[in-house]
């Protein structure tokens, strides 16, 4: 199966995660203002062109750093901002963000694997169909989540992996496939 297989249009529904997808991942810490986000090579292009293709596009990110005491909600919640107006200024769309400050240890249903985003997502925007909907990420809980869905799952990666439906090394590379249908 490839890309093209699922004849994805706007009736589909595009989750993505946030660190190491759309922005570059900070090892061992977090990102905690507007000066530490750095958009991954391609990002804003990428996010533009599905905006063309996708139905609704949403951001699902776990952001433990707040229930660590490391940030604030607000501080967050101003990144989100500053991240969704460069999107928008460059005629992307990004429908709406959805984080979950919880623990891993809480093993709180709103943090991924768990579904509560999704939920959220679906609950704000009825006409999404899990079905025909894709998760991309880079770690093996974006994956869970994706399949705790019922969702196609794409993983920024180098390396293959059983819950992946797809592998690509950007998500740069995921827009390239999908444009190409």
């Amino acid at each position: 199966m490839n890309l093209n297989d699922l004849n994805i249009d706007n009736s589909w529904a595009l989750f993505l995660d946030r660190d190491g997808v759309i922005n570059k991942r900070i090892i061992d810490d977090y990102v905690k203002t507007w000066d530490q986000f750095e958009f991954l090579p391609g990002v804003i292009d990428s996010i533009n062109k599905f905006s063309t293709i996708f139905g609704k596009i949403v951001v699902v990110t776990n952001q433990q750093g707040i229930g660590k005491g490391i940030m604030r909600t607000e501080d967050l919640e101003l990144i989100h901002k500053n991240m969704l107006y460069e999107v928008t200024y460059f005629k992307g769309k990004i429908d709406k963000v959805y984080f979950s400050p919880f623990l891993s240890a809480e093993n709180h249903q709103d943090r991924k694997p768990g579904i509560g985003m999704a939920l959220k997502a679906k609950k704000d925007f009825p006409e999404i169909d899990f079905s025909k909907s894709i998760m991309i990420g880079d770690s093996i809980s974006d994956l869970e989540f994706g399949k705790n869905c019922g969702m196609k799952t794409i993983y920024i990666s180098n390396q293959k992996h059983l819950l992946a439906d797809f592998t690509f090394l950007s998500l740069e590379e995921v827009a390239k496939a999908i444009s190409k249908q």
